[in-house]
């Protein structure tokens, strides 16, 4: 059973409790995180994970890998480095990565982020808290907010909560869960009073980017194998030019200044 994160915007008053406790249930460096705030255009760093960022007319919301149900990410990583794992999150694994950085092209919502200051730099993004599940745990930064903004359980129980809530409580959200359908669905749900495009959500008609980018990726290996044939048949030909231009093919085809006084 696929499992969320439903943010109530309403009640968010962007104290980043779920920021500092992200960073330390995943050993991150707090005094760089906190310094990533004030230069990331987001908030969001190979430090920091999630982050509270303001939406709108006041409002904060808590923003972080959107974990898609059909991640544009995966289908544009080559090697396999990301996965979307049956019970939500969209994990990642370093040993497979290469560093090509295209799921970081490819995300509609810019979440990933790499660590340009490292030797050895990997990806870094929020994936849900998955050893916390498999320990039956709830993602820390739910476990950490003071307001009950975040709720986690299975993704059709939180969706039926989110419309319940825009039911029962007229006046006090818009009529929308953003995060249902938008490019195939997420994993992350927002209910709130404010339009949340400040966040980067798209149309609700929107669709999944990897029907976009799965068509191109697929023909990844032929065009690589077809650049490379082109470039080895252009190196065998600049090698053989350059052979027969050699001082020593030279001298065998047209014989040297000696030779042909002989042969008169």
């Amino acid at each position: 059973m696929s499992v969320a994160i439903l943010v109530d915007v309403t009640r968010c008053t962007g104290c980043e409790r779920c920021t500092v406790a992200c960073g330390e249930a995943n050993q991150r460096d707090l005094v760089a995180a906190e310094a990533d705030r004030a230069t990331t255009r987001d908030g969001l760093s190979a430090n920091r994970w999630c982050t509270v960022v303001e939406a709108a007319e006041g409002r904060f919301a808590r923003k972080s890998c959107m974990h898609c149900l059909d991640p544009s990410c995966v289908s544009a990583c080559l090697v396999g480095g990301l996965e979307k794992t049956t019970d939500g999150p969209v994990v990642y694994d370093p040993d497979k990565c290469i560093g090509c950085r295209y799921c970081m092209l490819a995300c509609p919502f810019h979440v990933p982020r790499y660590e340009w200051s490292q030797v050895a730099p990997f990806m870094r993004k929020c994936d849900l808290c998955a050893e916390r599940l498999r320990r039956s745990e709830r993602p820390a930064c739910v476990e950490a907010c003071p307001h009950d903004v975040l709720s986690f359980g299975p993704r059709d129980e939180l969706l039926e909560q989110a419309h319940h809530l825009i039911r029962d409580t007229p006046g006090r959200y818009l009529p929308h869960v953003w995060g249902e359908t938008e490019l195939g669905g997420t994993s992350v749900l927002y209910v709130s009073d404010v339009d949340l495009a400040a966040l980067g959500w798209p149309g609700a008609t929107a669709p999944p980017i990897p029907a976009l980018t799965e068509p191109v990726i697929e023909k990844t290996p032929v065009l690589g194998g077809a650049v490379l044939m082109g470039v080895w048949g252009l190196s065998a030909i600049i090698e053989r030019r350059q052979r027969l231009m050699s001082p020593a093919v030279l001298d065998d085809s047209t014989g040297s200044p000696e030779e042909d006084e002989r042969g008169d």
